[in-house]
């Protein structure tokens, strides 16, 4: 297993510098100008300083290059001084935003916490809902829990976030008045008061995620269920006399997991693109809002940094699910 996941790291290594190196030149060859907000009382030779200072002077390759130096080198080097007092690499050009001149990765750290509070919540509640109904659907096929289930994923699949979104505050911030509409990122949980005023607005955006996810994700373990069940090692189990509990908890449901665990490891980094439109609809100031801020203001280092960021989860998250492969059936083997 170490030397598979080491062959994959390897592996993984040329494909993200081919994925920088494609995302990097899209946004060169992508229309608009950093300083085109910039008035036109500004003096050219002004102008070109600007964007000297921004470092647009130089050739795209040069700019690749300084780019990949910054987020490998400058950035590690720069929180392990943080983290421990040295003084490794100081000094070094970090990576900054054309928007608002500082560190992207600070940026990134300050709405981070954001994200993973709404999405992380989001995509645990809606794994923990999804793998019961999978389970019950499967086992009682065709049975009102089964046709209710698969209405209920049906409607929440088809729907798209910014949609039911809508509806929510609609209904339960507008006309119930039950919840805020709009995500205050500022409130700081100090008692009990503001940890439930922080339920309170975390609930409308974790709920249309997760209903979501929860939709995609029991259907799968539904199909997976009912393949599994008609198996013959099911037959074999049964008649060795091996409780109903045991033949579905034990065997089947560890078998059906497998094509699940690919579903769920490939959609966590996905859920940070979809919450870019829930983030959105309910102001909640994450990475989804970021991202979206810095492509209309045309900010390649903060949109690189961010879209090479989801690419580096999407490598990790599909490595982890290989491994969890071999965990769930001893049969796989990756020598």
């Amino acid at each position: 297993m170490l030397t598979f996941a080491f062959r994959r790291i390897l592996l993984a290594i040329p494909t993200l510098l081919f994925i920088s190196l494609v995302i990097f030149l899209l946004l060169e060859a992508s229309p608009g100008d950093p300083l085109g907000d910039v008035p036109l009382t500004v003096p050219p030779e002004v102008k070109e300083r600007m964007r000297e200072a921004l470092g647009l002077g130089q050739a795209w390759y040069i700019r690749y290059v300084l780019w990949l130096k910054q987020f490998f080198w400058v950035e590690p080097l720069h929180w392990i001084n943080q983290a421990f007092g040295t003084q490794l690499g100081s000094g070094g050009q970090r990576i900054i935003s054309f928007q608002s001149r500082s560190p992207v990765f600070d940026v990134i750290a300050e709405r981070l916490p954001q994200t993973l509070t709404v999405v992380g919540m989001s995509y645990l509640i809606g794994i923990l809902i999804a793998i019961p109904i999978g389970i019950l659907s499967a086992y009682r096929q065709y049975s009102w829990f089964d046709q209710l289930g698969t209405f209920v994923s049906m409607v929440g699949f088809s729907m798209p976030t910014f949609f039911t979104g809508v509806v929510f505050i609609i209904v339960f911030a507008v006309n119930l008045q039950w919840f805020p509409s709009i995500y205050d990122t500022t409130h700081r949980v100090t008692d009990w008061d503001s940890f439930l005023r922080q339920v309170r607005q975390m609930a409308m955006p974790v709920t249309v995620l997760a209903l979501y996810n929860a939709a995609q994700i029991s259907r799968f373990m539904r199909a997976s269920m009912l393949d599994n069940l008609g198996q013959d090692y099911v037959r074999t189990a049964r008649a060795k006399g091996l409780s109903e509990r045991t033949v579905v908890l034990k065997h089947v449901l560890r078998n059906s997991l497998i094509p699940v665990v690919t579903v769920i490891a490939l959609g966590l980094p996905a859920v940070f693109g979809g919450a870019i439109i829930t983030e959105q609809v309910f102001k909640v100031n994450g990475l989804g809002q970021l991202l979206i801020s810095a492509i209309h203001a045309n900010d390649i280092p903060m949109v690189l940094t961010l879209t090479f960021i989801f690419a580096i989860l999407i490598v990790t998250f599909t490595l982890i699910a290989d491994i969890v492969y071999g965990i769930l059936d001893p049969r796989i083997r990756y020598d």
